[in-house]
């Protein structure tokens, strides 16, 4: 027979041992990771984590960055790219002025190096496209134009895009070449803004890029629009560049963005357009 001395011993021993293993079985449970933080979840949601993109880019550069950036974006889960085209001055100006972005992709080398200049720009500019002018017309040419010289007839209503644009300089430079001097009825801050004024009616002429002619034909404005080669074209040549901006807000990311472009899918989109190497 146990005494109640001895009884109440065991007691006191049994209810320590039950409250050690139920500290143990806590401090395991509070020791087991969750699910949630173990590091291939935490890496999971970090690669999912919504991000925008943010890309300045040349108007007639549209139709192929869109595509591009479409293929970007599904190459990169949780990505958004955010586009934003316009003539290159004012894109520059505008990122002079605190606009946040991500990447330049300028129409031509002199913007980009005043880029460059204001410290806009990490690293080195890469030249990834290039594309020359040809004159564009309403599908039945009211004007009658058949060459270059002819935008300097009288009563011809042609339309340039401005010279601080990459397109007009191009047009400046095949001015000179020429020999001529054109008097554009409006001078546009954008290669669109010229080809919309042509397809409207507006003009009865104007200077854009080849690829701009081609875009119009895949768009299925081609019926309102034709271009005309002229051998000046070959005196101003545009090359493209492309950076990354010190203002990104992912490094990393946007580097990818420049090398989607420079690598082999981005140029087959672009070549397809009818951009050349540069």
């Amino acid at each position: 027979m146990i005494s109640q001395g001895r009884t109440s011993t065991y007691a006191v021993r049994s209810s320590i041992a039950v409250a050690s293993l139920l500290l143990v079985a806590g401090c395991g449970s509070n020791d087991t990771p969750d699910s949630t933080d173990t590091p291939a979840a935490q890496s999971t949601s970090s690669a999912a984590a919504p991000r925008t993109l943010t890309v300045f880019a040349a108007a007639s550069l549209q139709k192929s960055f869109e595509e591009i950036g479409n293929s970007f974006e599904k190459a990169h889960p949780g990505v958004t790219v955010k586009f934003s085209f316009g003539g290159s001055s004012g894109l520059v100006s505008q990122l002079s002025d605190g606009a946040p972005a991500d990447v330049l992709a300028t129409a031509n080398e002199s913007t980009m190096k005043k880029a460059v200049t204001e410290g806009l720009v990490t690293g080195e500019p890469t030249p990834f496209a290039s594309n020359t002018l040809q004159i564009v017309v309403p599908k039945d040419n009211p004007a009658g134009i058949r060459s270059l010289a002819d935008l300097t007839k009288p009563g011809a209503k042609v339309v340039l895009c401005a010279p601080a644009v990459p397109c007009g300089a191009a047009a400046v430079s095949v001015e000179k070449a020429a020999g001529i001097d054109i008097k554009p009825v409006s001078e546009e801050q954008a290669v669109t803004d010229v080809l919309g004024k042509v397809r409207s009616g507006e003009a009865d002429a104007g200077l854009v890029y080849v690829t701009d002619v081609r875009g119009a034909h895949t768009t299925g404005a081609g019926d309102e629009v034709t271009g005309l080669d002229f051998a000046e074209a070959k005196s101003a040549i545009n090359i493209y560049p492309i950076a990354s901006l010190k203002g990104a807000k992912d490094a990393t990311l946007a580097g990818e963005f420049v090398t989607a472009i420079t690598g082999a899918e981005g140029q087959k989109v672009l070549q397809a357009a009818g951009f050349a190497a540069p």
